[in-house]
C-alpha cells in the first residue's frame, strides 16, 4: 500500500509503497477515510531533532487525525462491524496507570518508557491506505461524514479540552473569552465557545481571511498592532477576559493572552510555538491562572463527535488524494492553506 512516512529528522516526509498491516491482539484494522495533516507533523519531521524535547524517533506513516471504516478485526476483538465509520483517538498509553484509566492517555504516567506516543506519533499513522489502531481508541461516526470528521481528533479534541476545563470561568452574563490564532484549532474553538457558552468570543488573527471567518462564525475580531490589548479591554470595559486560549505559544502571543487576562480569569497555552513569558507577582492580575493542555481525553472526543454530529461544529477542509499528501504538506509548511488539509487516500 502508498503511505507518506517521516524517515528522518530535519527531512521531508517521502511517499513510498510499504506493506499493509496486519492487526494484532486488541487492533482493528481500518480503511483510511481521511488523515488530517497537520502542524504537529511539520513540527515532527522538520523542527524537532533527534534527542531534544517532542521529538519522536523515525521511521514511522505519518498522521495523526484519522478515520475510517472497519475492515477487519485482530484477535480478541468483537462488537464491530465491517464498513462501519469511527474516528480514531490517536494518543496510546499504557493502558494501566491512573491516567490511561480515566481515558488520559495524553498523560500516561509510563509515557517514558511505551514505544511510541500514539498513532502517528511513532506508530505508523493513519497517511495511508490502511490503519491498525487499538480498538479502544475507535469513536463511532455513525452516518456522519468521516472525511470531514478526520482533523476533529485533533483539531477539535485539543481545543474542546481546554475550553471545558475553562467553562466555569466563562458561566454567567457579561463574560468574555479570547481567542488567538485562527488556524485550524482555532476555528473550530470558535466554534465550540459559540456553541457550549454564553460568553462574548474575541478572536485575533494577523490573516484578514482567517478573521473573517471567525467573524461569520459569531466573534468579534480584533487585528495586530502595538495597541492590541488596549483594543481587547476595550471591548471587555476593561475588565480584560474571563477565559483566553493562545493556540499559537509564541512569546508574542503569550504576552497579548496573559496582558488581556482579567481577574481571577484562566489563560490557557494550547499551542506548542514554544514561546516564554516573564511573570511577576504585580504584572498578573490577581488569582489569574497561567496554564497549559495537551490533546485531550478519550471522554472528550466522544463529546466532540457528538457537537459534530449535531452541527455545532463544521470543519473547513481542503481535500487531496494520497498521491497529492506531499502537495498537502508542503502547502501547509508554507502556510498556504486556509482550512485544514485532510489526505482521502480511496477517492470518497
Amino acid at each position: 500500500m502508498k503511505a507518506i512516512v517521516f524517515e528522518d529528522f530535519k527531512t521531508f516526509p517521502t511517499l513510498k509503497d510499504v506493506e499493509k498491516p496486519t492487526p494484532g491482539p486488541g487492533e482493528v484494522l481500518l480503511k483510511v477515510a481521511g488523515a488530517g495533516a497537520c502542524h504537529s507533523d511539520v513540527a515532527v519531521y522538520n523542527e524537532f531533532e533527534e534527542g531534544g524535547p517532542g521529538a519522536v524517533p523515525p521511521p514511522f506513516i505519518l498522521g495523526h487525525e484519522n478515520s475510517g471504516w472497519v475492515e477487519d478485526l485482530g484477535p480478541g476483538v468483537s462488537g464491530f462491524n465491517k464498513g462501519d465509520a469511527y474516528l480514531v483517538y490517536g494518543p496510546i498509553g499504557c493502558g494501566r496507570c491512573r491516567a490511561c484509566s480515566r481515558g488520559q492517555d495524553t498523560y500516561c504516567e509510563n509515557a517514558a518508557t511505551n514505544p511510541y506516543l500514539g498513532v502517528g506519533l511513532g506508530r505508523d499513522g493513519g497517511m495511508a491506505e490502511y490503519v491498525t489502531v487499538p480498538a479502544r481508541n475507535l469513536v463511532p461516526l455513525g452516518d456522519a461524514d468521516p472525511v470531514a470528521a478526520a482533523p476533529l481528533s485533533d483539531a477539535g479534541l485539543t481545543p474542546y479540552h481546554a475550553i471545558k476545563h475553562s467553562l466555569p470561568n466563562l458561566a454567567g452574563g457579561g463574560r468574555y473569552a479570547l481567542v488567538i490564532g485562527l488556524g485550524g484549532l482555532g476555528q473550530i474553538g470558535v466554534q465550540i465557545l459559540m456553541a457550549l457558552t454564553g460568553a462574548t468570543v474575541i478572536a485575533t488573527d494577523m490573516k484578514p481571511e482567517a478573521m473573517e471567518k471567525a467573524q461569520a462564525a459569531g466573534a468579534i475580531t480584533v487585528g495586530g498592532g502595538d495597541d492590541q490589548v488596549e483594543r481587547i479591554r476595550e471591548i471587555t470595559g476593561g475588565k480584560g477576559v474571563d477565559a483566553a486560549f493562545d493556540f499559537v505559544g509564541a512569546a508574542s502571543t503569550v504576552k497579548v493572552a496573559a496582558q488581556s487576562m482579567a481577574r481571577m480569569g484562566r489563560c490557557t497555552i494550547v499551542g506548542i510555538a514554544g514561546g516564554a513569558y516573564e511573570w511577576s507577582f504585580f504584572t498578573n492580575p490577581y488569582e489569574a491562572t497561567l496554564t497549559n493542555t495537551y490533546w485531550g481525553t478519550i471522554e472528550d472526543l466522544h463529546e466532540v463527535v457528538d457537537m459534530y454530529r449535531s452541527g455545532q461544529i463544521k470543519p473547513e477542509i481542503e481535500r487531496y488524494s494520497l498521491d497529492d499528501g506531499l502537495e498537502a504538506y508542503r502547502k501547509l509548511q508554507a502556510g498556504e492553506l486556509s482550512g485544514r488539509a485532510v489526505v482521502v487516500p480511496h477517492g470518497n
